[in-house]
């Protein structure tokens, strides 16, 4: 897996795991590969591991009674999940699937327990971890009811940009379909792309099937505070 950057309190980071906690839950974890389209679990399931994208991109979303799905993330190399349900020992509360091939790192709940009650290192981390994605999920709670979709749709393609890993630090690429953002942030997919092509036409991005590389994401970044 690739080694992300440490845990950040930065309000535009992602929440990640610092390398030495990774090295630790990979040298429990054994692989499961999923193929395009496969779930890694649903909604209602009740948790049984801790999982860790190793390659590949994976889909989470929820689906409303009259059928309407809404994406909350899409998830790449280098971050793990999973972890409240183990905690609080409650099942799923969405459903995950693969949008490419995908490798995938399985901790099992015993071995995870087991790394959360003998290392204070390890415990801190998760800790911090969910209190970084708490903290993620107001700022989108208010952006959804504050900020126009400029501002949001920048906001969330930076945020997607950041949490990838391996990307050079002036460019960097978001395997995600306008679709999915759209379902991200509540609106139509014409709305999405009609903003993503302005973009594209003053030279901020560049857009690719199902995947959108950011050439400025600086400025991206100001339009998302606008």
């Amino acid at each position: 897996m690739p080694t992300p950057p440490d845990l950040s309190t930065d309000a535009h980071d992602g929440p990640r795991l610092s390398a030495p906690v990774q090295d630790a839950l990979l040298a429990v974890a054994h692989r499961r590969m999923l193929a395009q389209g496969d779930s890694l679990f649903l909604k209602g399931s009740m948790p049984d591991a801790l999982f860790g994208v190793v390659q590949g991109t994976l889909r989470v979303s929820v689906t409303a009674q009259n059928g309407r799905e809404a994406v909350i993330a899409v998830l790449q190399p280098g971050h793990w999940f999973g972890e409240v349900s183990l905690l609080v020992g409650q099942e799923r509360v969405y459903d995950t699937f693969a949008t490419e091939p995908t490798e995938m790192a399985v901790v099992s709940a015993p071995d995870f327990h087991r790394l959360i009650a003998s290392s204070f290192e390890i415990h801190m981390a998760f800790t911090r971890l969910i209190g970084l994605r708490l903290r993620q999920a107001l700022r989108w709670i208010d952006d959804a009811i504050l900020s126009p979709l400029p501002a949001r749709l920048a906001q969330r393609l930076v945020t997607l940009a950041e949490q990838s890993a391996g990307e050079a630090a002036d460019t960097a690429g978001i395997t995600v379909s306008q679709e999915d953002l759209a379902m991200m942030l509540g609106v139509s997919r014409q709305s999405v792309n009609r903003q993503l092509k302005q973009w594209e036409d003053a030279g901020l991005l560049r857009l690719e099937y199902k995947r959108i590389v950011l050439l400025a994401p600086q400025r991206l970044l100001r339009i998302s505070t606008l």
